[in-house]
């Protein structure tokens, strides 16, 4: 597929047909993610996939508040159709790692980072080169990937959150290790015929790329 076109096309689908997921289109999915750009080439990032029935319904356990799962809504309903959840995880630990070796240690120290506490506006992420936890930058681009190759791959996805006070028991159902850290989940199937653009797209205007473009200074 052109790649403009799965630019335009990309979208959050919501509801899924019962057909199956071809393994090599997943497989594809996660080989796009990995080459994702990422601060220090640290690839700080694992990939849980889950596929099977079992799997899924295990996922859709831990992460729905229970107040939710005993009367799921619309929403909720149509995102459990999916029959594959990937689940991008994001490492703090492997980019401390990372720009601690020889070749980069001496970025945070140019930088004026700090050894620790949290970092104001616009200061380095504790003793890190950076204002901003890449991290997760780089794992959201990975997701990116994994949108569009999904897109290319004739299939639908959506990303979705997990709710902060379901992580452990998410963590726990599939032994996540601590310090990996989930941004969000994957959704990702055949587009059900019924699954018509919503949410806000549909209450909101796209902004112009004239508003957003500012060339030179603001």
């Amino acid at each position: 597929m052109d790649f403009q076109e799965v630019v335009r096309r990309r979208r959050m689908v919501r509801r899924y047909t019962a057909d199956p997921v071809d393994p090599a289109a997943v497989h594809r999915m996660i080989e796009n993610a990995t080459r994702a750009p990422n601060a220090g080439f640290t690839q700080g990032w694992d990939f849980l996939v889950l596929d099977s029935a079992e799997d899924v319904a295990r996922f859709w356990s831990a992460a729905t508040p229970p107040d939710r799962a005993g009367s799921p809504d619309r929403w909720l309903r149509g995102m459990r159709t999916a029959p594959v959840v990937i689940v991008p995880l994001a490492s703090e630990a492997a980019y401390r790692r990372r720009y601690a070796e020889p070749d980069k240690s001496g970025a945070a120290r140019r930088s004026g980072g700090r050894a620790g506490g949290r970092a104001p506006a616009g200061a380095p992420v504790d003793g890190l080169p950076w204002s901003v936890p890449y991290w997760f930058v780089d794992t959201g681009m990975a997701v990116l990937l994994i949108l569009q190759t999904a897109v290319d791959e004739g299939l639908g996805a959506c990303l979705l959150g997990i709710p902060a006070q379901r992580v452990d028991e998410l963590r726990t159902a599939f032994g996540v290790p601590e310090g990996h850290e989930p941004v969000g989940a994957i959704t990702v199937g055949h587009p059900h015929p019924d699954s018509t653009p919503g949410g806000s797209p549909s209450r909101r205007s796209r902004r112009p790329t004239a508003d957003v473009l500012h060339r030179g200074r603001w």
